[in-house]
């Protein structure tokens, strides 16, 4: 049988979990791609004893990425630099490239897969979205006889942690990001995962592949879970909602909107049931309607995994004729600004309890194109009281419009919160 030789780039949590199931499931991967890998060389950051043959290990990337004797690199440090260039490296030394890297994939995809299209060789990233789900290798062949419509996903798990400790047990966002940390679900600067930029990262990728285009991930509309709190998650559960992060894609006629913040959906709803750091991705294709993929979403052994199934999708292709894979995009589509975007939406308000100010709102509401589904008044003979607003699908801009007016009253003391809420789900 002939041997492989593979060279991974960082040995941190995922690149020890390939390791582990490089050598746990050995029997089971060389029967599945019908070469025996051999991992012939490891970049790491120092020298140090970690149980396994200290001659594997490198200091010098360049030991890996002009070796010969390698054929595919596993790049697994993170982050844009210095990976982005030792993955082009890699790529121009003709050497096949399996990632994780989200960042890289969704600032640089285009150019790095239009160099291994150029050099003859596979660039393969499913362990950069969702951990272990399968979701890009679905989107590009599963699904391939499909448009798809909608992409609608809980993509990061330590926010979804959160919003699940918020929810069943009622904690504050502060408390339940404390114990996120604790459990190593969180880093020390949350920013990424609470601010949404994680998320946006990964609904670029998906969105490339989904709806055949490039658009700058920092174009992505993006809101994070920071101004949560378990007064709007006990308001949205009262009218039959729960509150998750969501990144959401929609392809129309003539432009796609992007989008990543909190979104109220219907407690029947299949992503409403995805908690803790589990993800789940809702799909709708034209043909195959609603699909439902759930699972680990992060982790050594999950996202391990999507690197080694990458790793096995390689060698099987490596003995037929290359044949070069789509790129990341072959067309530009307009993204639909956030002001044109379509939805319902949850508005808290906090007022003065005198008589006629919810007349006053639901009049400036009126004026602005605002219809009003429920309404909502919490508290009675206190200073300040909340009205809680559930609008009927409308116009971002005229919501904002309307706001703008509320804002503008005595009576009014604060826009306590709003959320986007999602509510045209069928089974």
């Amino acid at each position: 049988m002939k041997s492989i030789k593979v060279g991974l780039l960082g040995f941190g949590n995922i690149g020890r979990g390939v390791w582990d199931i490089l050598q746990t499931n050995n029997t089971t991967i060389t029967q599945n791609c019908g070469y025996k890998i051999e991992l012939s060389k490891i970049l790491v950051q120092s020298h140090r004893d970690r149980g396994i043959d200290k001659d594997l290990f490198t200091t010098d990337a360049y030991d890996i990425l002009d070796n010969e004797e390698i054929e595919i690199v596993i790049e697994l440090i993170g982050g844009l630099s210095p990976a982005k260039d030792y993955i082009l490296r890699a790529i121009n030394n003709k050497k096949h490239v399996v990632t994780a890297n989200k960042a890289v994939i969704a600032t640089y995809g285009d150019e790095l897969l239009g160099a291994a299209n150029k050099n003859g060789v596979y660039l393969y990233y499913e362990g950069s979205v969702a951990g272990g789900i399968p979701i890009l290798d679905s989107i590009r062949e599963s699904l391939a006889a499909n448009q798809i419509q909608e992409i609608m996903g809980i993509i990061n798990g330590t926010t979804n942690y959160i919003l699940t400790k918020m929810a069943l047990e009622g904690s504050d966002f502060k408390s339940a990001l404390a114990e996120a940390q604790a459990k190593g679900y969180a880093e020390a600067d949350p920013t990424s995962d609470v601010e949404g930029y994680d998320a946006s990262y990964k609904l670029s990728i998906l969105s490339a592949l989904a709806f055949n285009t490039n658009l700058p991930v920092e174009n992505i509309y993006r809101e994070g879970i920071s101004k949560i709190t378990p007064i709007d998650i006990e308001y949205a559960k009262e009218l039959g909602f729960v509150i998750k992060l969501l990144a959401i894609g929609k392809q129309g006629e003539n432009s796609i909107e992007l989008r990543v913040h909190p979104t109220l959906i219907p407690a029947y709803h299949p992503l409403a049931a995805v908690n803790d750091v589990y993800n789940g991705i809702f799909i709708k294709g034209n043909a195959v309607g609603n699909l439902m993929y759930y699972g680990k979403g992060a982790g050594s052994l999950p996202t391990g995994s999507a690197v080694v199934a990458d790793l096995i999708s390689i060698l099987k292709k490596m003995s037929c004729k290359y044949s070069a894979p789509t790129a990341i995009s072959d067309a530009q589509k307009n993204l639909q600004s956030m002001t044109a975007t379509e939805s319902e939406y949850y508005i808290r308000v906090m007022v003065k309890d005198i008589p006629g100010v919810l007349g006053k709102i639901a009049t400036l509401f009126g004026n602005s194109a605002v219809s009003l589904s429920t309404v909502i008044q919490k508290g009675e003979g206190e200073p300040v009281v909340s009205l809680v607003f559930i609008t009927h699908q409308t116009i971002e801009s005229r919501v904002q419009e309307a706001i703008e007016k509320i804002k503008s009253l005595d009576e009014v003391s604060e826009i306590a919160n709003l959320i986007r809420v999602e509510n045209h789900y069928k089974a």
